[in-house]
């Protein structure tokens, strides 16, 4: 990540203010930001799900890479710098190494999630009225959005285990 953070200290910096908005819920800005220096809750329907501070850690890789809406609110809680990088599209595709650091991030989220999938299982394990909550937060877990879409029917090559 050194490489990575000498790369961005060279590029926009954007100064916000403790209590500003840098990504909005639903908004497509298009850009990526890496939080430089500061602090920042990260809200979802407007309900606090993380915070983070750690230099480098980047923000709208979600809507970037899925070509749609910011999926959650990035509010600063304390005055911080980011790094806009607009075109994120062609940004991540064109920077091997940020993208590995994207792909890492990503990783870990869907491994925290995974293991609180866990977690609630082993906790409700039993509770007959909880067994639809349950498949359906790993039906959510293991969807295949594209596979699903263009995957002919009886078609079994798509399936992962």
């Amino acid at each position: 990540m050194p490489a990575t953070m000498e790369f961005l200290n060279s590029g926009k910096l954007e100064k916000f203010a403790a209590g500003e908005e840098v990504i909005r819920q639903g908004d497509q800005t298009g850009c990526l930001f890496f939080l430089m220096e500061g602090a920042v809750e990260i809200l979802r329907d407007g309900v606090s799900v993380a915070t983070a501070s750690e230099p480098g850690v980047v923000f709208g890789e979600m809507s970037a890479l899925l070509e749609a809406p910011h999926t959650a609110t990035v509010r600063t809680t304390a005055p911080s710098t980011f790094c806009v990088v607009p075109n994120s599209l062609t940004f991540l595709e064109s920077s091997q190494n940020v993208s590995h650091s994207v792909c890492k991030l990503l990783a870990r989220r869907l491994n925290v999630l995974n293991k609180y999938l866990v977690e609630v299982k082993h906790t409700l394990e039993g509770d007959d009225r909880l067994d639809v909550f349950i498949k359906t937060l790993e039906g959510l877990l293991h969807h295949h959005p594209i596979r699903s879409q263009t995957a002919p029917r009886g078609n079994s090559m798509g399936r992962s285990a």
